[in-house]
């Protein structure tokens, strides 16, 4: 048997969110299936050593330049965030690049290496879709999909509350409140998690631009003041200090019956602690690992009826899903909630275990071996033609 190349991994995200929860898992695959693989990840990035790569061999460097030293000839890059212009470059120069597309398409913008990379993964077949519809060609037909990935090396019984905002360093007033952060790392952290009585609503994401989280809650937080005996709890660490504002600003309605309670090591506890999972809303979304993540921790989950939900959740099975509040003014959603908090709408979770078998780790380690097996195919066909 032909030996296999080595899949190297690069991931320089400074902080830790769905794509390199992702790498962690995807490297667990790549190994089960026999695939040797690296990551290179930013040693500045300290996230990385609460994920669990499973004995896989992960690599800090400072920059991409010496990401792209750490291959070797025969390696293959395997890119999962953005990178310059000049090491996409020199990765190219030097042999096969694949990539993997974490978030779907709204816009003209988009990580160079999504053009750049020989071939292309989508995580659902709603990112797919954006990336044909924008024009780029160099897409596998099979969505990767995800696994519901809760272990953290780092465990919590209860949830903790942990930093409410990753502050951005550009901006002054932002700077020294990271600063003050990190000289009083304590200061209102630190408390423990307890459930209220009622129904409790939450949040387990990072609070980013993507996930609209305010232009949802504008609608469905009167919603939710209707019904007195229900609770938001937000367990996720807020993308700069103007998503925080602006998530506060959207939820005022609630007063004392929404939480705060920032960044979690661990998410399986939070998850545990609500009743149903709250999404974002559905048209910047990837694929939502929050909500197999939920389904898999026995938590029901509410989303928009609209992929990618529609690829992760089954309606009545592993929650509900609702119209988009943004076309029915929330109606749709309000009847739900009632139903909910009166006994009268409860999901069907003795039926949810077929569904979640596609997203276990066996089926994702497939997929993962199919498709590296589709990129071996790849380099075998254009060396053929080159020699021609």
């Amino acid at each position: 048997m032909t030996p296999r190349p080595r899949i190297v991994q690069i991931n320089l995200a400074p902080t830790l969110g769905g794509a390199e929860v992702f790498t962690a898992f995807m490297s667990r695959a790549l190994a089960a299936r026999g695939w040797p693989t690296r990551v290179i990840v930013d040693a500045r990035a300290k996230f990385w050593r609460d994920l669990d790569f499973g004995g896989v061999e992960v690599i800090g460097v400072t920059d991409g330049n010496a990401a792209a030293n750490a291959l070797e000839a025969v390696d293959i890059a395997l890119i999962h965030g953005s990178l310059p212009a000049q090491v996409l470059a020199r990765l190219r120069d030097r042999g096969l690049v694949l990539g993997i597309a974490h978030q779907a398409l709204y816009d003209a913008s988009r990580p160079a290496y999504y053009d750049q990379a020989d071939l292309l993964f989508g995580v659902s077949r709603r990112v797919i879709a954006t990336l044909r519809a924008h024009g780029i060609a160099n897409v596998h037909d099979e969505p990767l999909l995800g696994i519901g990935e809760i272990h953290r090396l780092h465990s919590e019984a209860v949830p903790v509350r942990g930093p409410l905002c990753e502050w951005d360093e550009r901006k002054f007033v932002e700077k020294l409140a990271g600063a003050g952060q990190r000289v009083f790392p304590t200061l209102g952290l630190g408390a423990r998690y307890a459930k209220r009585p009622g129904l409790t609503l939450g949040i387990v994401s990072r609070i980013a631009r993507a996930k609209q989280f305010p232009a949802l809650f504008d609608i469905l937080a009167p919603m939710i003041e209707a019904q007195p005996h229900v609770n938001l709890e937000v367990f996720g660490i807020a993308v700069g200090n103007k998503q925080l504002r602006a998530l506060r600003r959207a939820v005022r309605p609630l007063g004392s019956r929404v939480r705060f309670w920032g960044h979690q090591r661990d998410v399986a506890p939070a998850y545990r602690a609500i009743d149903y999972l709250l999404t974002g809303l559905p048209d910047r979304e990837a694929l939502g690992l929050n909500v197999i993540e939920a389904c898999l921790c026995g938590t029901p989950v509410l989303a928009v009826d609209a992929p990618p939900f529609t690829e992760t959740m089954r309606d009545g099975i592993t929650g509900f899903l609702y119209i988009d509040p943004r076309t029915d003014g929330g109606r749709d959603f309000a009847r739900l909630l009632a139903g909910i908090a009166a006994g009268t709408h409860k999901p069907d979770l003795t039926r949810a275990a077929a569904h979640l078998e596609g997203f276990s780790f066996a089926r994702f380690a497939d997929r993962v071996d199919a498709a590296m097996r589709d990129a071996i195919a790849l380099i075998s066909a254009r060396t053929a033609a080159a020699g021609k």
